[in-house]
C-alpha cells in the first residue's frame, strides 16, 4: 500500500482551545521555560525544565520561545505607547511622594560592538521606623535605543505608576545631559538630586590631579570636604576646590571643578535630606546589575541588535513582578496574529477557489450550448483553361514563332 499524502499545514479548532502551539509543548511547559530563560541562559533553562517537569526539549527551542515571546510582549507595550500618546487616559493613582532615576550599562553585540542599555527605575519615598529614608516599590524599564526615543518608551511605566499624578517627584541622577531630557519630558517639575557619589567622584578626581601637580592634601581631606558638602551643602566645597584650581592649574581641574560649578543647585545636599529625599541613585545602578548585567552581560554573551529588546521587556516583567500581565498579554498578542494569518490564508484560498469556480462556469456553459448553425458555402467553379495564343508551337513548345511584326521587313529585304 502506498503511504498517504501529506496533508501540509492545517488548523485545528480544538488545539487553539487547548492553547496548543507547532511547537509540541503546553502552555505550562511553554511559560516555564520561558520564565527560566528570562532569569537564566538557555541551556541551564533547558535542563532545569527537563529535571522539574520531565520534558525534553533543545536549547535551540527554548531560544526561540524566549524571544518569540519577549517580541510579542515589545509588540503590546509599544501599542499601548501609541495609544497613551494619541488619546492619554487619566493616570492611575500613585504614591504622592515618587523618586525617578535613570542610567545606562554596556552590553555586548555581535560583532564586537558595545552599546548603552537605558533603564529607569521608579520607587516610593518613605521613612522606615528608625527614620532614615528608603525607596520601596520599585520597577524598571530599560530599552536599547537613543535618548529621545527612550523617553517615549518609558511611558508606559511612568503611567502605570501614576507619576505625572504624584504630588512630588524628585530625579536622582548624574549629571548626563540626555538624563536631563528624560525629567523634562515626564515631571519637568521634578526636584532635580546630583547622585552624592558622583559628586564626590568628581571632587576625588580633583584631589588626585592637585596631588600630581605637587600639592599636599592632609589625609582626611576626601572624608572632611565629602562631610561637609553633604552637612553644610556646595558653597564653601566648591570655594575651597577653585581655590585649589587656581593654585594648582591643570586642565583635568577645571574640566571637573565647572563640571561641579554648573551643577551647584543640584547639591542643595542638607536641604533634601530635610525634605525627605534620597541623595543617591543606588536604586537605578542596582536595577543596571540586576535588570541588564544578569542576564545580558554573562560570560562569553553577545547579543544581536534586534534580539536585546524583547529579552529586556521578559527581564521588566519578571524583575517588576508582572509576569503574569506580561505572559497573558503575549499570548494574546500571538494568539490574535495567528488568527489573523489563518484568515489571511483562508481569504486567499477562497479567491482563488472562487476563480476557478467561475472558469469552469465559463467552460461548462459553452459546452452545454448547441453549436451555431452556419450555411454552406457553395463550391467554386475551377477556372477555365486558358487558350494558347498563335504563337505557340505544339512540336516546339520552346520556340515561338516570330512576331507578325517581322514580316514586312523579310519583304523589303527580298525586294533587294
Amino acid at each position: 500500500m502506498e503511504p498517504a499524502r501529506n496533508v501540509g499545514r492545517a488548523f485545528f479548532p480544538l488545539d487553539e482551545q487547548l492553547g496548543l502551539r507547532r511547537w509540541a509543548v503546553t502552555p505550562r511547559i511553554e511559560g516555564t521555560l520561558v520564565r527560566l530563560a528570562s532569569w537564566m541562559p538557555y541551556e541551564p533553562a533547558r535542563e532545569l525544565v527537563e529535571d522539574l517537569l520531565g520534558v525534553r526539549v533543545s536549547k535551540a527551542t527554548a531560544r526561540r520561545l524566549t524571544l518569540a515571546t519577549g517580541q510579542a510582549a515589545l509588540a503590546v507595550c509599544e501599542q499601548e505607547e501609541q495609544q497613551l500618546q494619541q488619546t492619554p487616559p487619566q493616570a492611575p493613582e500613585g504614591a504622592e511622594k515618587q523618586t525617578m532615576s535613570g542610567d545606562g550599562a554596556m552590553v555586548y553585540l555581535v560583532g564586537g560592538e558595545w552599546v548603552e542599555v537605558k533603564t529607569l527605575s521608579i520607587g516610593q519615598v518613605t521613612r522606615n521606623k528608625q527614620g532614615d529614608i528608603s525607596c520601596e516599590q520599585l520597577s524598571y524599564c530599560s530599552r536599547l535605543c537613543d535618548a529621545s526615543r527612550f523617553a517615549q518608551a518609558t511611558l508606559v511605566e511612568t503611567h502605570r505608576r501614576g507619576l505625572e499624578r504624584a504630588s512630588e517627584v524628585c530625579a536622582v541622577q548624574d549629571g548626563a545631559e540626555w538624563l536631563q531630557g528624560l525629567v523634562d519630558y515626564h515631571r519637568a517639575d521634578a526636584i532635580r538630586i546630583l547622585d552624592f557619589a558622583h559628586a564626590a567622584e568628581y571632587v576625588s578626581q580633583i584631589g588626585q590631579a592637585v596631588q600630581g601637580a605637587g600639592g599636599h592634601l592632609p589625609a582626611h581631606w576626601l572624608d572632611g570636604l565629602l562631610h561637609r558638602l553633604k552637612h553644610q551643602g556646595p558653597a564653601r566645597v566648591l570655594q575651597h576646590l577653585s581655590y585649589l584650581a587656581a593654585r594648582f592649574q591643570s586642565p583635568t581641574i577645571e574640566e571637573k571643578l565647572a563640571y561641579l560649578h554648573k551643577r551647584e543647585e543640584h547639591m542643595q545636599y542638607p536641604i533634601y535630606q530635610a525634605a525627605g529625599w534620597p541623595i543617591g541613585s543606588g536604586s537605578v545602578e542596582s536595577a543596571n546589575k540586576l535588570v541588564v548585567e544578569a542576564r545580558l552581560k554573562g560570560a562569553g554573551m553577545r547579543w544581536a541588535r534586534h534580539n536585546v529588546n524583547p529579552m529586556l521587556l521578559l527581564r521588566n516583567a519578571v524583575c517588576n513582578r508582572r509576569w503574569k500581565e506580561a505572559w497573558a498579554a503575549a499570548q494574546a498578542y500571538q494568539g490574535g496574529v495567528r488568527t489573523q494569518f489563518r484568515q489571511a490564508a483562508s481569504q486567499q484560498r477562497l479567491r482563488k477557489a472562487s476563480f476557478l469556480l467561475a472558469l469552469w462556469s465559463v467552460r461548462l456553459t459553452r459546452l452545454s450550448q448547441p453549436p451555431a448553425f452556419e450555411p454552406p458555402v457553395p463550391a467554386r467553379k475551377p477556372p477555365s483553361p486558358r487558350r494558347l495564343d498563335t504563337g505557340y508551337s505544339w512540336r516546339k513548345p520552346f520556340l515561338r514563332r516570330p512576331p507578325s511584326s517581322a514580316q514586312p521587313t523579310e519583304e523589303v529585304s527580298a525586294k533587294k
